[in-house]
């Protein structure tokens, strides 16, 4: 009798837990448009994704998207600068909502968190300085390369530990900014980064650096929200399947890229 009433207590409490996490996975858009807002956690040094103009103000392509999608959920939308190193522990505390800043998706981050449909393609590129006679990864051997702590090029880098352990060193930075800075000064000699950013700041400073054809592989970049946020999710997907649907992605991309780059 007491076996029975210990087995019936054991499938009650998995029934209860089972519920619950459909009640958390069904709730989570409802506790977004509860709340009135969608908190967008992001690198604010991150252009062109998402960063500070003169006056301060965040702005950037994931900012504009953000802006739209949230609009078409109907909440509003909150930017917070956080440490990227860990932005994957302030998503899963609660202290955000979503990741939306040029966040790829890999399979180590898939298994904390879950992500929106891919909408831009990527590689992890190598960037240096224009007159540099760096040609390939391989010609990266004996030198430092600068690399943002906390980004998916470190473990893009850390997948090919041959060519890593001929670095001289691989300096790790708190953002991309100040690794291009190293760059331009000549206290790093490459620098591994999103070609989308590289080619941004490119832009900015013509003829200074160059990309090179050898890479250390092709991404996708997803937005990231929190394990079980099913219906939270699925909203964001179908904000930007309607953004893609009507043109509106295709703008936001040509005001910061000059051209359409969002995967259809």
């Amino acid at each position: 009798m007491k076996k029975n009433l210990l087995n019936l207590f054991v499938v009650v409490v998995l029934a209860l837990l089972l519920i619950g996490g459909n009640v958390v996975a069904q709730d989570s858009l409802a506790q977004i448009k509860e709340k009135g807002k969608m908190v967008v956690g992001l690198d604010d040094s991150f252009p062109p994704m998402g960063f500070r103009d003169e006056s301060g103000e965040i702005v950037g392509f994931d900012i504009d998207l953000a802006k739209e999608a949230a609009k078409r959920i109907g909440v509003e939308v909150e930017f917070k600068a956080v440490d990227w190193d860990g932005v994957i522990l302030s998503l899963k505390n609660g202290m955000i909502d979503v990741i939306w800043n040029g966040l790829t998706i890999t399979p180590a981050r898939e298994e904390s968190i879950d992500f929106t449909q891919p909408y831009l393609e990527n590689s992890q590129s190598i960037i240096v300085q224009a007159d540099s006679d760096i040609e390939t990864k391989a010609d990266l051997a004996g030198k430092v390369v600068g690399i943002q702590l906390g980004s998916s090029a470190v473990s893009a880098v850390e997948s090919e530990p041959e060519v890593l352990a001929a670095f001289e060193e691989l300096r790790k930075f708190s953002n991309n900014t100040e690794a291009l800075m190293d760059l331009q000064t000549g206290r790093v000699q490459a620098v591994v980064l999103d070609v989308i950013v590289g080619r941004y700041y490119m832009s900015k400073r013509p003829g200074q650096f160059k990309v090179l054809e050898d890479n250390f592989g092709a991404e996708k970049y997803g937005v990231g929200v929190r394990e079980n946020a099913d219906s939270f999710r699925k909203a964001l997907n179908k904000a930007l399947d309607e953004m893609i649907a009507d043109g509106t992605a295709a703008e936001i991309s040509k005001k910061w890229f000059g051209e359409d780059i969002v995967l259809k």
